[in-house]
């Protein structure tokens, strides 16, 4: 690829590589239009990634900094703001970074995650019950987007009756991704409305639960507001809801793209190698991790980036799926390699801002990788992959559907989830 090439086109959504590649030797830190109108910074390099995502000078903040003209209310999420959800941890610098962040991660230690395994497989499970006996399934829809969603739920403390209602309204919010921004908007709000009125409930009946959580550290001193408590539930959900969808669904094409690959993997679900499962989902976040770009991030003083000058309030985004294919840090780049050992992927961020669900998101997908991959062996796509449709959203990347057939099991009545 001699030309400059065309960004944020659908083209570019199904295979953005090749225009990353260029980037990367050509234009390594990029000012680019995006769809939105609004213009950033993109950062393709590995050692500039992992540089920026570290810089205390990069805010989170949109509050620090005045906002260009062309990006006032065009970036972050949809509809945070008018919802008063803009207190999370995506959007905070310390100390009020450090502090949520103190609060949140007692919901994702190890011994916390580790507890939540059963429940998750119980989840894949039922999932998958719905429709093994039938031979085919839309594994985005009937199996990817449910399982983690029913997941942060239940950490969340949403009682079981709700839990369908989320669902509804994270469906909006991935059908809406890449088009008009008033679906989020209004699903945003129906979220905030009814973690509000959530909060109010669990005030009065604590539990086990991150929320019940949040609130027992309110009342302890720490001085979590309810905007505060109900921003941390909301991020939760959006970040880690669609981070899993995302990486069931690429890392699944990945393996149907590279049949020597998932042997390999499914040889080690048979033979309980846990060392090859968990450098094969680091690998799966390396090679077309679920996150294109790293959330926004503006300057609070001018500042260089691979030799381009920055000036104070210029949006950044770094862009992970260039970094990870960097060939200055990563041999055979373009090469999906499960058993690759030295991986130290962006898939998740760096620095202070790594991604707190982590440990969830890897927990989910060793589960639905080994549950799809072990109860449906011969499990194939079912279109060609030049079909497949990409969703055109700005930060996450990830399939519409994939479709698949199977041989069907046999004596197993579908269950709901």
């Amino acid at each position: 690829m001699s030309d400059r090439p065309e960004l944020f086109t659908w083209g570019f959504a199904a295979n953005p590589y090749p225009a990353y590649a260029w980037l990367r030797e050509h234009a390594p830190v990029h000012k680019a239009q995006l769809p939105s109108g609004v213009e950033a910074w993109l950062v393709t390099r590995y050692a500039d990634a992992r540089q920026a995502l570290a810089d205390s000078r990069l805010s989170k903040n949109p509050a620090h900094h005045d906002e260009p003209d062309h990006a006032k209310g065009k970036t972050g999420i949809p509809g945070e703001r008018s919802a008063n959800l803009m207190t999370h941890l995506l959007n905070i610098d310390p100390p009020d970074h450090t502090r949520l962040r103190r609060l949140v991660s007692k919901a994702f230690t190890p011994r916390r995650v580790a507890e939540f395994e059963p429940r998750v497989q119980d989840l894949a499970d039922r999932l998958l019950d719905g429709f093994a006996a039938r031979g085919s399934a839309e594994l985005i829809h009937e199996f990817a987007f449910p399982l983690p969603i029913y997941a942060i739920c239940d950490l969340l403390g949403v009682p079981a009756e709700d839990q369908d209602d989320f669902r509804d309204w994270a469906g909006m919010m991935i059908r809406h991704g890449g088009g008009p921004r008033g679906g989020v908007a209004r699903a945003v709000k129906q979220i905030r409305a009814y973690l509000a009125d959530l909060i109010h409930r669990k005030r009065a009946e604590l539990g086990d639960d991150l929320i019940s959580g949040l609130i027992r550290a309110s009342d302890h001193g720490e001085h979590l507001t309810e905007n505060e408590a109900a921003a941390m539930c909301f991020v939760l959900l959006f970040a880690g809801f669609e981070t899993t969808i995302n990486l069931i669904g690429n890392g699944t094409l990945a393996l149907f793209r590279n049949p020597g690959q998932r042997a390999l993997l499914q040889s080690a679900f048979a033979e309980g190698d846990g060392q090859l499962v968990d450098t094969a989902i680091e690998e799966m976040l390396r090679y077309d991790g679920p996150v294109e770009l790293a959330t926004w991030r503006f300057a609070t003083e001018p500042l260089d980036i691979g030799g381009q000058r920055i000036a104070v309030g210029d949006p950044v985004l770094v862009v992970l799926a260039a970094a990870d294919r960097d060939p200055a840090r990563f041999s055979d780049e373009n090469t999906l390699d499960l058993a690759r050992a030295d991986n130290p992927h962006l898939g998740f961020g760096h620095g202070i801002h790594y991604c707190i669900g982590a440990p969830l998101a890897r927990l989910e997908g060793r589960i639905a990788f080994r549950t799809l991959l072990t109860r449906l062996p011969d499990v194939e796509l079912a279109v060609d992959p030049e079909e497949l449709r990409w969703r055109g959203g700005l930060i996450m990347r990830g399939l519409r559907e994939l479709p698949v057939t199977f041989t069907p099991e046999e004596g197993i009545p579908p269950r709901q989830a």
